[in-house]
């Protein structure tokens, strides 16, 4: 599901019944003063969703208007522009395999999966469907070769393609679980899907009565299935985004995009791998679209939306501001370096892990 890009208005205004107010009656610890986005806007005015951090010199980007970025020198210099053909297309996610080599996937028809291995110099396509009503929202890889897409259902199933060579081939996968009525994923950030080696996949989902996680330890060859607590009910509330530390540990975001404060079941965390759920005690300071985990000497977890972002180093449990800037996504290389992207063609680095282990070690 694709929700409208939002600029969040004056939190009180937005204050809705039944809605909680972030953060009341409870001691929020004091951020870092050191942990910082350092933002930059290197390309054209348009909304990103897919970021891929391969490393602290190498980013990609992409998002609307056919658009992708590239930096091989941690944000000094970028490679700008629209995949050929593609124009119109917004890209939603991504998976970087290295410097040279990604592959895009647009949410909306028609769907394109899109190969570089030149560092964006030129584009192949490697997977496209005609259907009507066809939606992607995520892509993910075990490894080089192993991956999964993921998209919103047609005629009364998710749709999943797989691949086992890296994506240059891709084919129906096993039968996802049933979805309920109106059951879908999000495509806010790309990270409705997860996957961890050798074979766990979780994929989350928003839109019925139930915020839904659907699980897999065998590559979705089966399933199981959990209900979350977070905010479901309708079109625009479930879970926006799940990741796992492990494949026992995890954290899921979301809430209702409509309502960007509202702070109301908005974050919740594992540690059964996904089999059961209980909602953060100190949430997110609102709506957010996407999480993830950075590693450090105590676990640290970050998560970013239109209102702002959040840190938490007791596995999703509670959560503390840090930055009021809004980002739709953002993403963790191997050795840490985290970039986010939003708006407006808004690309940001974290301060170094360095910084995040400090506060870590203090608190």
């Amino acid at each position: 599901m694709m929700p409208t890009v939002r600029t969040a208005p004056t939190i009180g205004l937005l204050i809705l019944a039944g809605c909680a107010v972030p953060h009341v009656g409870q001691r929020a610890a004091k951020p870092p003063k050191a942990m910082r986005w350092e933002v930059v806007t290197p390309g054209p005015a348009v909304s990103l969703r897919g970021v891929g951090a391969v490393s602290a010199r190498v980013v990609w980007a992409s998002g609307a208007d056919g658009t992708f970025l590239r930096s091989d020198d941690a944000g000094r210099t970028w490679r700008i522009g629209r995949v050929p053909g593609c124009e119109a297309l917004d890209f939603r996610d991504l998976h970087a395999f290295d410097e040279n080599r990604a592959l895009l996937v647009n949410a909306g028809e028609p769907a394109r999966i899109v190969e570089t291995s030149d560092g964006g110099i030129s584009w192949t396509i490697r997977h496209r469907d005609e259907r009507t009503g066809i939606f992607f929202d995520s892509l993910a890889f075990w490894d080089d070769e192993r991956g999964l897409a993921i998209g919103d259902p047609l005629d009364g199933q998710f749709v999943a393609i797989a691949t086992s060579d890296g994506g240059r081939h891709w084919s129906a996968a096993s039968a996802l679980p049933t979805p309920l009525p109106g059951e879908a994923c999000f495509a806010a950030s790309g990270t409705a899907l997860t996957v961890a080696p050798p074979e766990s996949v979780w994929v989350a989902t928003g839109g019925g009565a139930a915020a839904r996680v659907l699980r897999s330890s065998d590559q979705g060859r089966s399933w199981s299935v959990s209900d979350s607590p977070l905010a479901a009910g309708g079109a625009s509330r479930g879970i926006f985004s799940i990741a796992f530390r492990d494949a026992a540990v995890g954290v899921i975001v979301g809430g209702d995009y409509r309502s960007p404060a509202c702070a109301d079941a908005v974050a919740a965390c594992t540690r059964d791998g996904g089999a059961s759920w209980k909602l953060s005690s100190r949430p997110p300071g609102g709506y957010r679209s996407c999480v993830a985990f950075v590693p450090s000497p105590r676990p640290t977890w970050i998560a970013v939306g239109p209102s702002g972002s959040d840190v938490s180093l007791d596995n999703g449990q509670t959560w503390t501001a840090f930055s009021s800037t809004g980002f739709h996504a953002l993403s963790v290389a191997p050795d840490g370096a985290c970039w986010a992207v939003g708006s407006d063609g808004c690309v940001a680095r974290l301060q170094s892990n360095r910084e995040i282990s400090l506060y870590a070690n203090r608190t």
